[in-house]
């Protein structure tokens, strides 16, 4: 990538940031939820820990945490969709995608770029409040040193990769499905569950809960989440949240291919 093309790309990035900024009123909104939920999913995780201490190898600090990071979280990695994809889905629908096929930039990159100025927004706007009102309010597990806030930023960095890289692939079956009503649903349910938005995956017993702990969506929250407590080796995390963002974002560029040979464009 030249230095024109990096400029684009940054561009594109600061206008995905932009645009959510504009959204005042949601964002508000979206912090008041995200910490209302927030603060009832502890008391459930705290009832729960009391019953099972130690439940997926947390202590009752440790759960806490891992309720606020989810929540900060939630809508910076699109957890449950809505993200660039959902653009994405509707420029395929309407036949709107054409005009994306004739700028002179890369698709994926494009979008990528887009997403990860929305990410940053959501991150800041929406994220950091819920997250520092549970730091206050509740016994959290959080690291003093350095270093494991640094390498907790990479996760994030990996994280928002790898759930672009998911996304990019639902939206792209829309060139063949022609509607994403379907696939939105089928984001929202494994996002939820596999991420471990609802329940660690740490929690999930025998040879259920390691699969789970080894696809994609474990690299959203479950892989953050450890490295910032201390639970995992942030190399090993590095690595499992690189690899699957190189595979991911690998097949999206051969579905792209495949998608973009032969484009019948949908509408007008």
């Amino acid at each position: 990538m030249d230095v024109g093309s990096g400029r684009l790309y940054a561009a594109v990035a600061a206008g995905g940031f932009r645009r959510y900024a504009t959204y005042r009123a949601a964002t508000v909104a979206g912090v008041f939820t995200n910490t209302v939920f927030g603060v009832i999913l502890v008391y459930t995780y705290l009832a729960l820990w009391d019953e099972k201490p130690h439940l997926g190898g947390y202590d009752q600090a440790q759960a806490v945490t891992y309720v606020w990071l989810g929540q900060c979280l939630y809508a910076t990695l699109a957890i449950q969709g809505g993200g660039a994809e959902k653009d994405l889905m509707e420029r395929i629908r309407t036949g709107e995608i054409a005009v994306d096929l004739y700028r002179p930039a890369d698709l994926q990159l494009w979008w990528l770029a887009g997403d990860v100025g929305r990410a940053l927004f959501q991150m800041l706007g929406r994220g950091v409040v819920p997250f520092v009102f549970g730091a206050v309010f509740f016994p959290m597990a959080l690291p003093t040193e350095a270093g494991r806030w640094a390498a907790f930023v990479v996760t994030l960095l990996l994280a928002t990769l790898v759930s672009f890289a998911i996304r990019y692939l639902a939206a792209l079956s829309v060139f063949w499905l022609m509607d994403g009503m379907g696939v939105n649903q089928v984001l929202m349910v494994t996002g939820i569950f596999f991420s471990g938005m609802v329940l660690p995956l740490n929690a999930f017993p025998g040879v259920f809960g390691e699969i789970v702990r080894v696809l994609p969506w474990a690299a959203q929250i479950q892989m953050p989440a450890d490295v910032l407590m201390g639970e995992t080796d942030p190399l090993g995390a590095f690595v499992f949240q690189a690899a699957w963002a190189v595979v991911l974002l690998g097949a999206g560029r051969l579905m792209q291919s495949a998608a973009t040979r032969r484009v019948v464009v949908q509408g007008g």
